[in-house]
């Protein structure tokens, strides 16, 4: 029987969205990556966006398209506020013997508290509990370990759900090692409802917190990895994000989360739901990354492709031709610098962007890229056209310092406008342009001026935002149609693979060439945010 421990800790995730199918002309039905499911722990999900339409040149639209394959690859899966998406026959729950670690500490807040309640209810409503299927129990802590309910205590979900409702912050301390060992020795003992060791059997624990313990948490840990349980860090605000990878089961990717606040920790829900989702037909769920056809093996699958198509060297895509260049664009990335975006996301930002520059074909008569950052105040890094090759903008990427301070988009989309787009900077008269406004937090000035004549002027508009950006700022920044042009993440690893959505959504009525560029695109942005989780 393998344990689980899923340790709650203070830090951002996401959630999904609905199906669809789309079709390229000239390349055969291809199934976005939705519910995904992973039966060895959670998964990443990334999500893409479209650009609006527009009469641009059929390049130009597929640029726009990798770009916002981008964007939304910050997206967590369906974080626009899509319901949970609903079971079917095909995902049930494997039986999971699951206790929540909560930390009710004094730095957790009474209504923080009662967002972890929220969370741990949205887990609960997508398992199947019984006695022989899954079980709860929850621990909660601070100076001291209190026993919330058991294993064997409540064997419908309504009864687990009025016990979460009835549980009280305790306000003191940290003791996470202490409530970590608490559930080795108690909560999955056999005498509080946990089941026999064994291979049908899950044993899990979520550890949710916000702080650094006042206890040691790496051997405790280790034991309990060793007794078989898988052990779920979540950490909010600001956690030692050390302690989490101390407190958490291989591999550190799927088993760390972090939000920003407790305010976004609800995301995290579906990423959980699906962690504990079993099925045996992969294809019929979409779990698969297959462009054109699936077909299902018992616990597996493969790829194969429409006759006149042939299957590429990666197994999952298909070629009708080879073809794809860049088109003419201008575009400049406007990035928030400010204090709250911290060191190490701000180097997530400079990764993000120069793997967009690496889809682009650099040149004076292709694409040109332009950065400004801002905080409190509006710096340009480099105007369109300075840089005449990718090696060169990326290394300009690299060294751009971290401005910190406040957040002034609307002064900051002033500039765009006046500036970044002007001759004089390095626009091009007649090229499309396009701004991606990335942003973590509230506008300390207004931006409906500036943000509304930047679209009327013909800009394409993208907002991005993480963490507690403030989505009405997003949609008043985003071009027509603004559900297709703005995207919110709670935090920067939440990626899932709804790319192709956006990308088969583009090619509906483009050449089976220009498709098939969009098809290598996407597969070298997967392949970059892969190795950017590590």
């Amino acid at each position: 029987m393998q344990y689980f421990l899923l340790v709650l800790l203070a830090c951002p995730s996401p959630l999904s969205a609905p199906p669809a199918l789309h079709t390229c002309q000239g390349l055969a039905p291809c199934l976005p990556e939705e519910g995904q499911v992973n039966t060895s722990g959670p998964r990443l999900w990334l999500a893409t966006l479209r650009p609006a339409s527009s009469s641009s040149a059929a390049m130009d639209r597929i640029f726009s398209a990798l770009l916002l394959s981008f964007l939304l690859l910050l997206q967590s899966y369906g974080v626009r506020g899509a319901p949970p998406q609903q079971r079917g026959t095909l995902c049930r729950t494997k039986p999971t013997d699951l206790v929540f670690v909560i930390d009710s500490s004094r730095s957790v807040r009474p209504h923080e508290f009662e967002k972890v309640k929220v969370f741990m209810s949205r887990v609960i409503e997508g398992l199947d509990v019984g006695p022989n299927s899954t079980r709860v129990g929850v621990i909660n802590y601070a100076s001291a370990v209190k026993n919330e309910f058991s294993l064997k205590t409540y064997q419908t979900k309504a009864g687990l759900l009025q016990a979460v409702r009835r549980i009280e912050p305790l306000s003191t301390g940290t003791m996470t090692g202490l409530a970590i060992q608490f559930a080795i020795s108690r909560a999955f003992s056999d005498s509080e409802g946990a089941r026999v060791r064994s291979p049908n059997f899950n044993k899990v624990a979520i550890v949710v917190t916000d702080g650094r313990p006042q206890d040691g948490v790496q051997d405790v840990s280790a034991r309990a990895r060793a007794a078989g349980i898988e052990i779920f860090a979540i950490g909010v605000g600001r956690v030692d994000m050390h302690t989490l990878r101390q407190i958490a089961s291989e591999p550190l990717d799927d088993h760390v989360d972090y939000v920003e606040s407790y305010s976004v920790i609800e995301k995290l829900t579906h990423k959980f739901q699906e962690a504990f989702c079993v099925v045996s037909d992969l294809c019929a769920t979409g779990d698969h990354d297959c462009e054109q056809i699936c077909i299902s093996t018992p616990g597996a699958y493969k790829c194969a492709c429409k006759e006149g198509f042939t299957l590429n060297g990666d197994g999952k895509t298909c070629s009708a031709c080879s073809g794809g260049s860049g088109s003419a664009l201008d575009l400049v990335f406007l990035i928030d610098g400010s204090k709250s975006v911290r060191p190490e996301n701000f180097e997530l930002v400079k990764k993000f962007i120069n793997q967009i520059v690496d889809s682009l074909e650099v040149s004076d008569k292709q694409a040109q890229v332009g950065l400004v950052q801002y905080s409190s105040s509006v710096r340009q890094e480099f105007p369109l056209g300075q840089f005449k090759n990718k090696k060169d903008i990326k290394a300009a990427v690299k060294k751009m310092a971290y401005m910190e301070k406040g957040t002034m988009t609307g002064q900051a989309l002033k500039y765009l406008i006046d500036s970044s787009f002007s001759i004089i900077n390095g626009a091009r008269p007649g090229v499309p342009k396009v701004g991606i406004v990335f942003t973590d937090g509230r506008s300390q000035d207004y931006i409906t001026d500036a943000a509304k004549k930047a679209k009327d002027l013909g800009f394409r508009m993208f907002a991005v935002g993480v963490g507690n950006a403030v989505e009405d700022e997003l949609r008043e920044i985003a071009s027509e149609p603004v559900a297709e042009h703005y995207f919110y993440t709670a935090d920067f690893r939440t990626i899932s693979k709804i790319g192709k959505k956006l990308q088969m959504k583009i090619c509906i009525e483009e050449d089976p060439c220009e498709c098939k560029s969009i098809v290598k695109f996407q597969t070298k942005v997967e392949d970059l945010i892969n190795s950017l989780q590590q």
